[in-house]
């Protein structure tokens, strides 16, 4: 089964080159090999749910370890 997972870490910053806490949290879903849309407010994955569920924990951690005071995390199965 396919899933997409949407997530948001905060604190936002809309003003100059991306925060630490979102661009590590992406690079921990590329390297879990997930299709990765990053975008100003926030990222969507998706991928097989072998991948994308392992993954989850990993972007997690990423982000708080990334200077993130909040993520809020959404995730759905694939229409």
């Amino acid at each position: 089964m396919r899933l997409v997972a949407e997530f948001t870490t905060e604190p936002f910053d809309v003003e100059g080159s991306p925060p630490a806490h979102a661009t590590e949290a992406l690079r921990a879903a590329e390297e879990a090999g997930l299709d990765c849309d990053f975008g100003p407010l926030g990222t969507q994955v998706s991928g097989e749910q072998h991948l994308l569920l392992p993954a989850l924990p990993k972007v997690l951690e990423a982000a708080f370890a990334g200077g993130a005071s909040q993520v809020t995390l959404q995730v759905r199965r694939d229409a």
